[in-house]
């Protein structure tokens, strides 16, 4: 009996380590399909060490905090190098908004900012109350896609651009910027952003330098290129019907979408395909 169970262990590992590169598609949304790649590999950022030692200084910290950090400063710390934000900023906010990872939004939609749905989001989404109720908030499959949302909705609106002028290790700037833009109500929301950092030395990794841990990240990843969310709208014209002599590969190439891709919005286990299929692609 012992043993039956411990090949069932096994083989339960095995399916998880299998599926956790595969990438998912999130087709509910009505007119669109969505790609969320599964995350890469990321070098470590100090972060068990630092946590570590953080614990024997001060035993009263909080664990759960100590935990998310473990588990999510290689992810700020890559959005940092990508985005210009202090990855002590993300940190601070994932712990904040998400209670730690523990809140019931961070658990069922790995929403760890808070993001709500916008006009301008094309995903799943899912209603909690906040400032109001039965708000939409958006709904990721993997927190990391949490992360790079996070990096994108502070990019790409006008009203955090004066927050890229701040030195990126002035953490404490960013913090009242961030309430000054509107990112939160609270009044009060710099000064948690800047006790998080400053109990847990979150500064540390904005020192974290670019070169060595992108070339950490190839390594671990044997050079794969990263990949990102893509949002495919679920129109007539971008499907195409398979005519003789076509592989994935040379219609990947004609619609300018790698072959991972196409497969993985399509549903596709294989590089096999047949005269007359109708594949989705972008356009």
């Amino acid at each position: 009996m012992k043993l039956k169970i411990i090949f069932s262990c096994v083989f339960l590992l095995i399916l998880c380590s299998c599926g956790a590169k595969k990438k998912v598609v999130n087709k509910k949304n009505p007119g669109v399909v969505i790609v969320e790649p599964a995350p890469i590999d990321l070098p470590s950022v100090n972060e068990v060490e630092l946590t570590k030692k953080l614990n024997k200084n001060n035993p009263r910290l909080n664990k759960e905090t100590l935990s998310y950090i473990r588990k999510y400063a290689p992810i700020a710390v890559k959005e940092m190098h990508e985005y210009k934000i202090p990855a002590s900023i993300t940190l601070a906010q994932g712990i904040l908004e998400s209670g730690k990872g523990k809140s019931e939004l961070a658990l069922k939609s790995n929403n760890h900012f808070g993001i709500k749905c916008h006009t301008a989001w094309k995903g799943e989404r899912v209603y909690h109350d906040d400032d109001e109720k039965g708000e939409c908030f958006r709904k990721y499959v993997y927190p990391e896609t949490s992360y790079n949302d996070h990096s994108l909705f502070l990019t790409q609106r006008s009203r955090y651009a004066f927050l890229f002028n701040y030195n990126i290790k002035n953490y404490k700037k960013w913090a009242y910027g961030l309430r000054k833009a509107g990112y939160a109500t609270d009044r009060k929301y710099p000064v948690k952003l800047i006790k998080i950092i400053k109990d847990y030395q979150l500064y540390e990794f904005d020192k974290i330098k670019k070169g060595n841990f992108v070339e950490k990240v190839k390594n671990l990843n044997e050079g794969e290129k990263l990949e990102k969310p893509i949002v495919i709208p679920k129109v007539t014209s971008s499907f195409y019907k398979v005519k003789k002599g076509d592989t994935l590969y040379s219609i990947s190439r004609k619609f300018n979408i790698s072959v991972a891709n196409l497969k993985a919005i399509n549903n596709l286990d294989s590089n096999i395909i047949s005269v007359g299929q109708k594949l989705l692609v972008k356009k």
